[in-house]
């Protein structure tokens, strides 16, 4: 952020937080502040070391436009917006609240996805003014560190010398969790009200969160839409990426001390190399993702989850019911989809698993009974990456606090052409009321918006009162979303054209899958 002249004290765009003023913009009935520091620079000495709060400025801080993105390589399915500047110095957040708004309100906290090694805060899909239009909540989204600066784990080549610390990204979620409870009153916000909200990569962050007990009490409700709930490692597969990585760069174990002074373009273009060697070589594993360190994540979070003894906060939590036809469209490695990578996958879980009793192949088989061959593979790699992890999440949360569940059916026309349907992260436009951010999104080409507009107006209605009220209350009609009770019907609302509640909408996966919990260690 750069420094601007004083401002009057009565300009309502100028803010104090704990570090200094800044001036944010006015548009469309919003207020919004961008790029807001939260966390010095995590280079030099930094680098791969848990983040440190910004330091106070003197003067008015600009906050007009978004800060820098975290490093990474351009992804034309996560277009970042216009004019985008990536760097290190990543570690930003921006609040949006509308200008109606005049009392403390219920605040939000978007994690972006991305597989953990994409995305940003500033991609105008998660522009907040249609989410804060009703005058209902605060919107604040981040930044984190991402791939292998934010996931790389190299605590295991450690020095006296050369320290590392592990889980920066999460770290970095956390200080911006504090920032929220610290600053947030003077935007308009209730601290004491405060839902974290996260997609795919962003998902898994919210679960894990869930799991941290230094996380107690800086949020109180929580929202993980498409969670790769179990893909949480241990020390010795993040010891393994680590090495990975040392060879990818050329360095050896004695030459660590380098690892702060290598260009960030080097350590992306490495870390690139890595994150598409392991889901290749091991599949159904990601290189860099969230790691049972035994201190800020003392345990896995899935067996934190299913057991009931994460933290007590209601949860709304879902998938969306084809995920894994995007990674098949794009040819993506990171979910396994033919037989063969299917199959090596729940071996070698059995492998690392012994004590989990594992269906047998016809079992599983039998919940896709009727499917196209084709289809199974799909199926399979939905359940496993996706389903399957959020039903024993949800199963063992319901025992400790609420929880709704969901899946989310609606699909365009185009969509359903092109053999996607609805796939992993269709549901972001419709959360955010964004139909239109995209000029090359082929989403809408076939008509549908008129319904997706629809769609949209429901859904950021329940998101909404689940922040105001705990509760998703509202949306389409009559439909009452019901808690997720294990021991009762098991409601789900089907999220489609119309919204429906189903009770057990996943029995015959949960039949075939039995009750293990398969982690990925």
């Amino acid at each position: 952020m750069t420094e601007l002249a004083p401002a009057a004290p009565e300009d309502r765009l100028v803010v104090r937080t704990s570090a200094g003023l800044i001036q944010g913009g006015e548009k469309d009935g919003a207020l919004f502040w961008k790029g807001v520091r939260y966390a010095e620079a995590p280079t030099g000495p930094l680098r791969w070391r848990a983040p440190v709060p910004v330091a106070p400025w003197s003067g008015v801080a600009d906050a007009t436009s978004f800060g820098p993105a975290a490093p990474q390589i351009s992804n034309p399915a996560i277009p970042l917006g216009p004019d985008v500047v990536k760097d290190e110095d990543c570690l930003s957040l921006n609040i949006w609240r509308a200008t109606s708004s005049n009392r403390p309100l219920p605040v939000m906290v978007w994690i972006h996805g991305g597989a953990y090694t994409f995305g940003s805060s500033c991609q105008p899909l998660f522009d907040a003014t249609s989410f804060v239009s009703t005058g209902e909540v605060v919107v604040v989204s981040l930044n984190y560190r991402i791939g292998a600066f934010g996931f790389l784990d190299l605590t295991s080549v450690a020095t006296k010398e050369h320290p590392f610390d592990s889980n920066l990204a999460l770290r970095d979620v956390l200080l911006a969790l504090q920032w929220v409870q610290e600053n947030i009153a003077a935007f308009g916000g209730d601290p004491e009200r405060v839902t974290v909200f996260g997609e795919s990569a962003g998902g898994g962050l919210v679960t894990t969160l869930l799991t941290v007990p230094s996380a107690e009490g800086l949020f109180h409700r929580a929202i993980a839409e498409s969670s790769p709930v179990s893909s949480v490692y241990d020390a010795v597969r993040s010891a393994s990426v680590a090495k990975r990585m040392l060879d990818q760069l050329g360095l050896g174990q004695g030459d660590v001390g380098r690892l702060r002074d290598i260009p960030a373009v080097d350590i992306v273009a490495a870390g690139m190399a890595v994150y598409a060697a392991v889901p290749s070589e091991e599949p159904g594993t990601l290189a860099f993702a969230p790691v049972v360190d035994g201190t800020l994540v003392p345990e896995h979070p899935i067996a934190v989850l299913s057991e009931g003894r994460a933290l007590p906060v209601p949860l709304l939590i879902g998938t969306n019911r084809d995920e894994a036809a995007l990674f098949k469209f794009m040819k993506s490695p990171l979910m396994p989809i033919t037989e063969q990578s299917i199959t090596a996958m729940l071996t070698e879980i059995a492998r690392e698993s012994p004590s989990i009793e594992m269906p047998s192949r016809d079992e599983i088989l039998a919940a896709y009974a009727g499917l196209r061959t084709h289809a199974i593979g799909l199926g399979i790699a939905r359940d496993v990456g996706f389903r399957m992890p959020t039903l024993w999440a949800a199963e063992g949360h319901a025992g400790v606090a609420p929880v709704w569940l969901y899946r989310f059916d609606q699909a365009t026309p185009m969509l359903k052409l092109v053999g996607i349907g609805a796939t992993h992260a269709t549901e972001l436009p419709y959360v955010w009321g964004n139909l239109d951010t995209d000029p090359k999104d082929i989403t809408f080409k076939l008509g549908g918006k008129k319904t997706g507009r629809a769609v949209a107006e429901r859904l950021q209605a329940r998101w909404r009162a689940f922040a105001t009220a705990g509760a998703p209350h509202g949306g389409d009609g009559d439909v009452v979303w019901e808690p997720f009770v294990p021991s009762g019907a098991r409601s789900t609302l089907v999220i489609d054209r119309h919204d429906e509640l189903v009770s057990d909408l996943d029995g015959d996966l949960r039949a075939a899958w039995g009750d293990a919990v398969l982690t990925f260690s």
